[in-house]
């Protein structure tokens, strides 16, 4: 079973156990999720094809450290103008172990991010007082 999912503009083949070099996360030694999930291969070789995402899939990743990649060195020239320039530039990557892909159903059961209605109602208030503080900063 493996997953094709995006992060930071890139695709990635996610399978179980394998370890992925990807753009900068800022935690670190968490598990995450990947829901941006653009295909799925699953145990009896079917695929489903996301238009753009899958529905109900995700990637369970652990980051394992946040490291300096290697240098990458940009040189430019001009010929017959005296003109070199040298710079080198090293990106920061994460490094993360994939322990599986699963369903969303799963996903909200590992992570007990299950919506509740008085979950909503407290967000609806803080965005209501959020607006009023604005209002008071303005000098309305």
């Amino acid at each position: 079973m493996f997953a094709i999912f995006e992060f930071g503009g890139k695709q990635y083949k996610a399978t179980k156990g394998t370890t992925l070099k990807l753009e900068k996360i800022q935690e670190k030694n968490k598990e995450t999720f990947f829901d941006k999930v653009l295909l799925v291969s699953d145990e009896n070789n079917e695929t489903i094809v996301g238009s753009p995402y899958v529905k109900g899939y995700a990637v369970h990743a652990k980051i394992i450290d946040t490291v300096k990649d290697k240098k990458v060195l940009i040189f430019k020239k001009k010929r017959r103008h005296n003109y070199r320039r040298k710079i080198g530039h090293r990106q920061t990557v994460t490094f993360v172990k994939i322990i599986d892909v699963i369903k969303t159903k799963s996903v909200e059961a590992v992570t007990g991010k299950i919506k509740t209605k008085s979950d909503s109602k407290v967000t609806k208030q803080k965005k209501s007082e959020i607006t009023s503080n604005r209002g008071v900063e303005n000098g309305s």
